[in-house]
């Protein structure tokens, strides 16, 4: 890569100071996220500007735009850590995870509630069951006992 003279390199972190103003700010482009590669589009600079570059002999120099990669990355987790997000994707990722947490819980009781309630209607039909059996062992006791009498349905005519 060629390159760059001291102007264009100062014209450039003027770009990318701006670029990363806009997207701390929350102004993110369709598509864009708070990161390294919007930052470099949004400048109109490579991307490979902010990151370490190695000549030749295969020694290690920084990029010409790192030291503002290392502060972009520094001011968002700070952003972060403070509680501000700002890449409104983030944002509604957090909330469907909280959503997605409460609907869990929601899912469990109702599931506890459906496990309580299966049992309870087990044990009613076991209970009809056997009061129904209970009702047709009496049933055949009376039919089987001569002694008793069953009463007419209109009761006894009361004293004229």
């Amino acid at each position: 890569m060629a390159r760059i003279s001291e102007e264009t390199k100062q014209h450039h972190e003027q770009a990318i100071q701006a670029a990363m103003d806009r997207l701390l700010r929350g102004e993110l482009p369709p598509g864009g996220r708070c990161d390294l590669k919007t930052l470099a589009a949004e400048a109109g600079v490579s991307r490979t500007g902010f990151y370490p570059k190695k000549d030749r002999a295969g020694n290690e120099r920084p990029g010409p735009y790192q030291h503002l990669a290392e502060e972009f990355e520094r001011r968002v987790r700070a952003k972060q850590e403070a509680g501000e997000i700002t890449d409104p994707r983030d944002a509604q990722i957090t909330r469907l995870k909280g959503e997605v947490e409460q609907l869990r819980t929601r899912v469990a009781q109702r599931n506890d509630t459906i496990t309580e309630l299966t049992e309870f209607r087990t044990r009613a039909v076991s209970r009809l069951a056997a009061q129904h059996e209970e009702i047709q062992r009496l049933r055949k006791a009376l039919d089987g006992a001569g002694n008793v009498r069953t009463l007419p349905v209109g009761g006894r005519p009361g004293p004229a």
